[in-house]
């Protein structure tokens, strides 16, 4: 566990460890719950497909590609809750690699297939 106060800047930080330098790391969704093993039920989203959800979610720049950096403030759902799970989704794409999910960015719609 990590403990902070209500409203305290919380930074995080996800690396990717792997021998191939060629990849990049993007923060895709995060989602809060007062509950480690219910992600669906009462939740909270702080970014949700590169979309920013939460005013207080912040990116920071990193100097190295396999590394995202992101901040929000610390929040409380309720009282009876006194704690807060975070689960994040990250993508791995290769680096310069302009046609993957890491370059796109925010998401808002996924295209759907017009066939018969």
């Amino acid at each position: 566990p990590y403990y902070v106060d209500l409203n305290q800047n919380l930074f995080l930080q996800a690396s990717l460890h792997s021998s191939d330098p060629n990849l990049v790391v993007f923060v895709d969704t995060c989602v809060a719950s007062p509950d480690p093993s219910n992600f669906s039920t009462l939740t909270y989203e702080l970014i949700r497909s590169g979309c920013v959800k939460d005013p207080t979610y912040s990116s920071y720049y990193s100097p190295y590609s396999d590394v995202a950096r992101f901040a929000f403030n610390a929040f409380s759902f309720v009282s009876r809750y006194p704690s807060v799970y975070l689960q994040c989704e990250l993508v791995v794409c290769r680096y310069n690699d302009y046609s993957s999910r890491c370059y796109q960015g925010c998401v808002s719609r996924f295209k759907r297939n017009a066939g018969s």
